[in-house]
């Protein structure tokens, strides 16, 4: 087994992978940063544990993941592993997407893991850490890659994770915001559309986020004996 690691994730909020994955490793002794935009949000079965410290994190926003960086520095636990979770769905045909509303996404779903990466990087490359980032974009998956060549001098080992179609409450979250406009080339067959937005697609025996954090939590925090 390996040796007691520090973790922090990003968008823990219950029914989520993010929460699923943290949990799994504070039962093996871990200690995790479980974070969320809206901390009340974060499950009590995790955030009772005795070595999960819940902290307020919007990787959107500068200013809250340079909070969130001079909190865990002064928790004086270092980071071993930052795990980039937090992310949302928006659902539109291309011909109707709303540039401002995808720049939004992409603001957290990209931009967000690079802003948080930036901010830990120090932490990570004094402990020889590990960066897992879960990528359900092509874009994210390309900068992983980037970053794996990028830090490798630096002994930071980059973990690409892609979920696949997991169970969570990311669709219902998503169907909540969907609309088309009202002029859509696409209206025909909107209803279609908004069943792919909540997830009507997921197939019904599709992994659970606890199934899913089984799976991956030896990636994580090295227990498979790859990079520690």
């Amino acid at each position: 087994m390996s040796p007691t690691k520090s973790v922090l994730v990003t968008g823990c909020s219950a029914d989520g992978i993010g929460a699923a994955t943290a949990l799994a490793l504070a039962r093996r002794g871990h200690h995790v940063f479980a974070t969320a935009r809206n901390p009340a949000k974060i499950p009590k079965t995790l955030s009772s544990l005795t070595n999960v410290t819940v902290l307020p994190l919007d990787v959107a926003d500068a200013a809250s993941v340079a909070a969130t960086a001079r909190t865990v520095a002064d928790a004086g636990h270092g980071l071993d592993v930052l795990v980039n979770n937090a992310g949302f769905e928006y659902v539109q045909p291309a011909l109707d997407v709303d540039i401002a509303a995808g720049q939004r996404m992409m603001n957290v779903n990209l931009w967000g893991p690079l802003r948080t990466i930036q901010a830990f990087a120090d932490f990570l490359i004094a402990s020889r850490g590990r960066i897992v980032n879960a990528a359900s974009k092509a874009a994210l998956n390309a900068l992983s890659e980037t970053l794996r060549l990028e830090l490798a001098p630096f002994g930071v080992s980059v973990v690409t994770i892609l979920p696949g179609v997991i169970d969570s409450k990311l669709h219902v979250n998503g169907a909540a915001s969907f609309d088309l406009p009202p002029a859509s080339r696409y209206a025909p067959i909107k209803d279609i559309i908004a069943g792919w937005a909540k997830g009507d697609a997921v197939p019904k025996d599709s992994l659970s986020v606890d199934g899913f954090a089984e799976l991956v939590v030896r990636d994580v925090v090295g227990m498979n004996g790859v990079g520690w």
